[in-house]
């Protein structure tokens, strides 16, 4: 059993490792020359939700920007040299419902935008010339029709001419069904710690971990039930403190680790793997039946979860 355990949190870890190793994370950016500090807030309640301080290098972010919310973007630019014709401001965002006055704010009085300024506009010129101004940015976040994060391009300045992007402000806009996970997961994950700090069984620290991070790929890749199902089914009444006990328990983690590989392989479309994770999924059934008799003798709480991770498994599988 214990070799089985070890084989299936191997192949949970492989897997883990090659999704990440294809989708690397991304975080808010807009670290450039130009765009020396930003911040975005709720444009109703002055929440602050993302802010960067190019003299400290910090990118904070406070709380998820979530689709349909309204913001308010203040930022800095640093036109730091002078060039032929202007300068353009766009937006990612949709046009407020809450701000009457159109997208753009100049909050600085010391530098002259020119005649091509047009607040109105989600994109606007302003002149070539050396100086720094502060301008804020009214807008809604856009909807998403699934639980996928997206990137959304805030701010983008470039050259009135076309080309490439001078800087940007990009954020990862979270959906409400993620920023629910990710407090679950950030409560499971202060768990961990605390479990690890308790003198908890390292195996089960292991695969633990080990469900932690395919949650968090399950969720990204836009299954955040199943993600957040994968999380919940990691409570137990008790943890195994001793080699004992860990006989017991350990099944229970790794049945969860062969239901986090069944995921990860789907998402990656590897249909020629399926089956053979199906047969191990079948198998892990079978030893469930017994595991569950014999914790009903010793916990109701973990007969009840286990019996809960045998009829997902099940349907998984079509039994």
């Amino acid at each position: 059993m214990k070799n089985k355990i070890l084989a299936l949190s191997l192949l949970l870890l492989l897997a883990t490792m090659m999704i990440i190793s294809i989708s690397p994370p991304v975080k808010a950016v807009g670290e450039g020359q130009w765009i020396t500090g930003y911040k975005i807030e709720d444009a109703a309640s002055r929440e602050l939700l993302v802010q960067f301080n190019s003299t400290t290098g910090v990118n904070m972010t406070s709380s998820p920007m979530i689709p349909g919310a309204e913001v308010k973007v203040t930022f800095t630019v640093n036109v730091f040299t002078s060039g032929s014709g202007n300068l353009k401001l766009a937006s990612g965002l949709q046009k407020s419902s809450t701000h009457a006055n159109g997208y753009w704010e100049l909050i600085s009085q010391d530098y002259t935008l020119g005649s091509a300024y047009n607040p109105n506009s989600v994109s606007t010129e302003f002149n070539w010339v050396v100086g720094t101004f502060t301008i804020a940015l009214y807008g809604k976040v856009p909807n998403s029709a699934t639980d996928t994060a997206k990137l959304i391009h805030v701010v983008t300045l470039t050259s009135a001419s076309g080309g490439a992007a001078i800087d940007q402000i990009n954020v990862l806009a979270t959906t409400a069904n993620l920023a629910a996970f990710n407090v679950l997961y950030d409560q499971q994950e202060a768990k961990l710690k605390s479990l690890i700090s308790g003198g908890v069984a390292q195996g089960y620290i292991d695969i633990y971990t080990n469900v932690l991070n395919a949650s968090r790929t399950i969720a990204t890749a836009g299954d955040v039930p199943e993600a957040m199902a994968l999380l919940n089914g990691l409570n137990v009444s008790n943890e195994p403190v001793s080699s004992t006990m860990e006989t017991l328990f350990l099944p229970i983690v790794a049945v969860l680790a062969v239901v986090a590989v069944i995921f990860v392989v789907l998402f990656l479309r590897v249909r020629g793997k399926v089956s053979y994770f199906q047969l191990v999924v079948e198998d892990q059934i079978k030893d469930l039946e017994g595991l569950t008799l014999r914790a009903s003798k010793i916990d109701r709480t973990m007969s009840s979860s286990l019996e809960s991770v045998k009829d997902r498994l099940k349907r998984l599988v079509g039994m």
